[in-house]
């Protein structure tokens, strides 16, 4: 059994009529789940499966294929798809879009914008209705294709759209959502201003 302080012999019982269910190691379970988090937890720093597994062995002296690694993270990878195309509410009250630049390996490292569209409900709730890795720059064109498929997953109606000053973006919102207000976001507006006065004041 692999465990997040190294392998660990586990005697088991013979069990003649295939009554007894154990409760913390469950009946031919190789890891426990500390071990699955530490993957995971590993492979989102960015480290490769190889990587891991050679930390693995060397910090725990246990011995984890690739294939093992990359098993566990097609787990998260799963239940990140399912997050993904969840279907979301009829109507939020404001959707927050903007797009941030994070380095991602993908062979190599590069800059990639990640599409972020955030909602507050007409509950007062925040939901994070989806991430979107983009490639190149922001640009409104992919903007109409991320706005399209909220749209698809159920948002048939939003009262305000908050954005930065992107050009076009606001026509990508209204061709999706015609009677939806846009607005500019006042941080946007603000950093915006300062171009226009001295450092000093």
């Amino acid at each position: 059994m692999l465990t997040d302080i190294g392998p660990v012999r586990v005697d088991v019982p013979r069990d003649r009529d295939a009554s007894f269910e154990p409760k913390i190691v469950a009946k031919r379970q190789k890891r426990l789940t500390g071990v699955d988090e530490m993957v995971i937890s590993l492979a989102a720093k960015g480290l490769t499966t190889g990587e891991i597994s050679a930390h693995l062995a060397e910090v725990y002296g246990a011995e984890v294929s690739r294939q093992t690694i990359s098993t566990i993270t097609d787990k998260v990878v799963e239940s990140m798809a399912e997050w993904q195309n969840r279907p979301l509410d009829t109507v939020y009250s404001v959707i927050f879009v903007d797009a941030i630049h994070v380095k991602i390996r993908d062979g190599q490292v590069a800059n990639r914008p990640i599409y972020v569209a955030l909602a507050a409900t007409c509950e007062g709730r925040r939901d994070i209705l989806g991430l979107w890795a983009g490639d190149g720059g922001e640009g409104a064109k992919y903007w109409l294709h991320v706005l399209t498929e909220l749209k698809n997953r159920g948002v048939a109606d939003v009262l305000m759209v908050v954005c930065d000053g992107l050009a076009g973006l606001p026509d990508a919102i209204t061709t999706v959502w015609p009677a939806t207000i846009t607005q500019t976001c006042i941080v946007h507006l603000l950093r915006n201003s300062f171009r226009y006065a001295s450092r000093q004041h």
